[in-house]
């Protein structure tokens, strides 16, 4: 190395060396300021146009509290099915319910003195049943040997009564003795009988 060489210091660096390198005054910008909103939203600032910060909410918000009628809901409804549920089974025991049963028949004459010359007596069967609704099936006995042929007879529902008529009628002089017979046929099979008498003396 040369003399030169021995005379050699660290040289001191300028700060520019750290700092990079001073800029222009072409390149100086002006520091932005605090930003302030240009128009507040509800909880959420927003900063210039299409630049959106949601800050915190002024003010704590706090859910209302929900009305405690689940169980007064719960019991109306719960009413309501039982209602609904036991028209259901009364419609159904009306309509698939018991069959139509008879309970009693009973015959008899509207004019108890009987029929007098050249009447018709009017023979009635009264036929009480449950109040279901169904069919009768039956037919007339008379003791002149006569007999009807099979008749039937349409019972409503909520009708526990049946009345069934047999007009008999005669003609001539003198006294006869008369019976006259229901005989059921369906529902069941029951009979009853009323007896009068015809009498014509002039």
């Amino acid at each position: 190395m040369s003399d030169s060489d021995d005379d050699y210091s660290a040289t001191v660096l300028g700060s520019h060396w750290f700092s990079g390198p001073q800029q222009t005054p072409q390149q100086t910008r002006v520091q932005p300021q605090e930003a302030v909103p240009d128009r507040v939203e509800g909880s959420v600032l927003r900063f210039g146009p299409g630049v959106t910060a949601a800050m915190p909410a002024p003010f704590p918000v706090v859910a209302e509290p929900v009305p405690r009628r689940r169980l007064g809901e719960w019991r109306r409804y719960t009413l309501a099915a039982v209602i609904l549920l036991a028209v259901l089974a009364y419609l159904a025991w009306q309509r698939y319910g018991p069959a139509l049963e008879v309970r009693d028949v009973t015959v008899a004459t509207a004019d108890p003195q009987g029929p007098g010359c050249d009447s018709t007596a009017d023979v009635v069967a009264v036929v009480r049943t449950n109040g279901r609704p169904g069919t009768l099936t039956y037919r007339w006995l008379r003791s002149d040997g006569t007999r009807s042929e099979q008749l039937t007879e349409r019972v409503p529902r909520g009708r526990k009564e049946a009345r069934l008529h047999l007009l008999w009628t005669f003609q001539g002089r003198g006294t006869y003795g008369a019976e006259a017979k229901l005989q059921l046929v369906s529902p069941g099979q029951r009979t009853a009988a009323t007896q009068f008498t015809y009498r014509c003396a002039g």
